[in-house]
């Protein structure tokens, strides 16, 4: 939203609303938003450390309403914020096409070498690596929410095989071969797709004890959290061959470092944590923000 603001701007002169949007890379320190966040009626959160010191600092101040922008909320204190009574929401429901595009968009690319490809060629070098055709692929999605059902309905046009887990989910498409215990049947798959919400108990799903369960030359795609993933493992696992290559749209700290190793294995793709932004889901997300905060306004007057 903050790159996209000036859209919206007159929308807010309209309702006599004045909005901070600071410059940022990716998110504020806590530091900051204590500092900022009280004097403001309303904050929507983004990737932010939305903490109890940040929480408990705006509602000795000015804050009234707190939305997050976007579905995940893994970085937002909700006890805090209930415990200060400081009304709370999310947009979910909004962007799982927009990430699942991407999901499949780096399965490809990982499948083909494309990236690499135009590296190389960028460099002056004519370079064919034999990519792998994906048919009949077994492509394994964890989580099979809103997103992960999106990539299982892109994946299905590419004629992929398709496993998912989730011990929560009732409806699901009758293709998908679902898995309630992680990680049942994770030595079948080709691919692995990373699409659930991150939590206390999966923080780390995948570390290096799920190495002894993969398929040797999988890929893996996170297009979710961070730190589902334990990034040493998954470099042991690149370093070992077991892992083919990794598309990472989100990492354990954001911005990814230049010192990471990561970057040393030039077959893998890495994204800015970007998988949402297109204009059409920024315009979609922000208006139901605004609109949510303006309802919470309201209550809170009355």
């Amino acid at each position: 939203m903050l790159k996209q603001i000036e859209r919206f701007q007159p929308l807010f002169k309209s309702l006599g609303v004045v909005v901070t949007a600071p410059e940022m890379a990716q998110t504020l320190t806590e530091a900051q938003l204590i500092a900022l966040v009280p004097e403001h009626d309303a904050w929507i959160i983004g990737d932010d450390p939305a903490t109890r010191l940040v929480f408990e600092a705006g509602h000795a101040g000015r804050l009234r309403s707190a939305v997050k922008w976007g579905i995940g909320v893994d970085n937002v204190d909700r006890e805090a914020c209930n415990k200060l009574e400081i009304p709370f929401a999310n947009t979910p429901g909004l962007f799982g096409a927009e990430v699942a595009d991407l999901a499949i968009c780096y399965l490809l690319g990982l499948a083909r070498q494309v990236v690499l490809i135009d590296r190389e060629v960028r460099a002056g070098n004519w370079y064919k690596p034999a990519g792998i055709s994906v048919q009949n692929k077994q492509l394994g999605i964890v989580g099979l929410g809103d997103i992960g059902q999106q990539v299982a309905k892109r994946a299905r046009a590419h004629d992929l095989e398709i496993m998912a887990w989730d011990p929560m989910v009732k409806s699901f498409p009758s293709y998908v071969n679902l898995q309630r215990h992680w990680p049942d049947g994770l030595g079948e798959c080709d691919f692995v797709v990373f699409a659930c919400a991150l939590t206390d108990q999966n923080k780390h799903m995948f570390d290096e004890t799920t190495l002894e369960h993969l398929k040797v030359g999988v890929s893996i795609i996170n297009v979710s959290r961070g730190p589902l993933i334990k990034e040493t493992a998954l470099i042991e696992g690149l370093q070992s061959g077991i892992i083919s290559a990794a598309a990472l749209d989100v990492f354990e700290q954001e911005p990814l470092p230049a010192a990471s190793q990561l970057l040393e294995y030039p077959r893998c793709i890495f994204g800015s944590h970007n998988a949402s932004n297109t204009i059409e889901a920024v315009e979609r997300a922000s208006y139901q923000a605004i609109d949510l905060v303006l309802e919470q306004l309201k209550e809170t007057r009355s």
